[in-house]
Formats: structure tokens, C-alpha cells, sequence
């Protein structure tokens, strides 16, 4: 038995609007996802770089959290991207 019709018959939508509102879902979570195991890794690699090097841990600070910050504006132009999709089929 397929979900996808009582699905669509309970939201009262077109075929494609609904599959646009999961894909813009997926994408979302996806984005967010992605951002946090990266900036995940760089925090990682920040304290093994600062234990092995204690002397280079400003420059290391400052280089992460630069990275932290670009990883972070990704992750936010992916949302935004998402969130016009949905609204893009919310119209249909």
C-alpha cells in the first residue's frame, strides 16, 4: 500500500506540490545535517591542532572559526533555498 495518495488527499494538494514540499524538507535537513558535521570536524581539528601545537593556537582559532563561519553561511543559503521551494508549491 503506497502512503503517497493519502498523503496527497489529506493535504488537499496537487500531485507535484507535495513531493516539492518533501524534497525542500529533505533538502533542509540535509543542509543542516552537513553544517553541523563539518563544523563538528573543524572543532575536532581545532583541539588536536592546539594540543600538538600549543604555540599556533591563535592562528588556529582564528583559521576554525573563519571556516565556522563560511560553513555556517552554506548551510543557511541551502535553508533559504529550500524554504523558496516550499513556497514556490505552496502556490501550485
Amino acid at each position: 500500500m503506497s502512503f503517497y495518495p493519502l498523503l496527497q488527499a489529506a493535504a488537499g494538494a496537487p500531485a507535484n506540490a507535495g513531493l516539492a514540499l518533501m524534497g525542500a524538507a529533505v533538502g533542509a535537513g540535509i543542509a543542516v545535517l552537513g553544517a553541523g558535521l563539518g563544523i563538528g570536524r573543524i572543532g575536532g581539528s581545532m583541539a588536536e591542532g592546539m594540543a600538538r601545537q600549543p604555540e599556533a593556537a591563535g592562528t588556529i582559532q582564528t583559521g576554525s572559526l573563519i571556516l565556522a563561519a563560511f560553513i555556517e553561511g552554506a548551510a543557511l543559503f541551502a535553508i533559504v533555498v529550500a524554504f523558496v521551494i516550499q513556497g514556490k508549491a505552496a502556490t501550485l
